[in-house]
């Protein structure tokens, strides 16, 4: 795909934000996972760099399946040891599937960590909190197989974009989740949020309303709401322009109940990038389009020196 390509589909992203009335969407995580665009970033993808196995099961329901990316074996951080990254990807919590995502799983495996990308109930046949509970089983899924993954089990991450990002941050922050499936997030190394909702009541996008059944939210649905001394290491990044997520009432706000909880936490926001190609730009063909979105994750995972070696593509 050509940048023009992408950036005439990004144009019409933004002409589509000036309509969107509601104070809180994340819509465009949809239209990115629905358009032929990753579509043609996915057929990209190189398929060299990267181990897969694909549709296993991590719970007895339909949607309760993942796909597993694994370094080559050459691929090795220096101590030898691997991350696992759990990753949601987005979508108002109302479409996406892990498929659309295989640039993610090719971007992170291809520089030595071990990728989980999980499906999970959508609304409106699934609403608040069974997809925070699907999510809570896929990572405990991940935290039990990440040994035989070649993964450290010590080193596990959950991350997410846009609606995937409440997920992980859910998971990461509200400790009843993992508990409800016999685990904790004290067994996390870390969360990464990538522009995701993490205060947005009361909720004006009509997707998002049917997601959590609003006006009958509860307020511990937000994961502001669990941000405490307790919370994992952080990474947040977003769009310093975002209009559909936006940052300072989210990623900003969060981070600054993080700190003063004493969580460690690194916050990046991009000038150039949009809520939409900030995603996008893990992927091979546009990683160059707007920021280095890519050395920050690496960074926080502990691949920094996998990610800068000559055989890391």
């Amino acid at each position: 795909m050509s940048f023009s390509t992408f950036a005439t589909f990004h144009k019409s992203l933004r002409r589509r934000r000036g309509a969107l009335a509601a104070a809180f969407t994340v819509t465009g995580a949809a239209l990115l996972s629905a358009c032929s665009p990753i579509k043609v970033l996915n057929r990209l993808v190189p398929g060299d760099t990267y181990q897969f196995q694909g549709g296993i099961a991590y719970g007895q329901a339909p949607r309760q399946l993942l796909d597993v990316y694994q370094p080559l074996p050459a691929t090795l951080p220096a101590s030898g040891a691997r991350p696992l990254v759990v990753f949601f990807f987005g979508g108002t919590w109302s479409s996406g599937d892990r498929a659309s995502y295989k640039f993610i799983g090719e971007a992170l495996a291809a520089r030595g960590a071990v990728v989980v990308i999980p499906d999970y109930g959508l609304s409106p046949t699934f609403t608040y909190p069974v997809f925070v509970r699907d999510s809570a089983l896929a990572v405990k899924w991940a935290l039990d197989n990440a040994a035989q993954l070649g993964a450290d089990p010590r080193q596990v991450y959950v991350m997410g974009h846009s609606s995937g990002g409440y997920n992980a941050a859910m998971v990461a922050l509200d400790a009843r989740w993992l508990a409800e499936v016999g685990a904790s997030p004290k067994q996390l190394a870390g969360w990464i949020g990538l522009a995701g909702p993490y205060d947005f009541l009361p909720i004006g996008d009509p997707q998002a309303q049917a997601a959590f059944n609003w006006p009958n939210t509860p307020r511990d649905s937000q994961p502001l709401a669990h941000a405490g001394p307790a919370s994992p290491r952080t990474l947040l990044l977003a769009a310093a322009k975002d209009n559909l997520v936006y940052p300072d009432r989210n990623t900003g706000q969060m981070a600054a109940a993080l700190r003063a909880a004493g969580v460690p936490v690194q916050v990046q926001l991009f000038d150039n990038l949009s809520h939409v190609t900030l995603i996008g730009a893990f992927a091979k063909p546009i990683q160059w389009l707007g920021g280095p979105v890519l050395p920050p994750v690496m960074d926080f995972l502990g691949l920094a020196s996998v990610s800068s070696h000559k055989g890391a593509r």
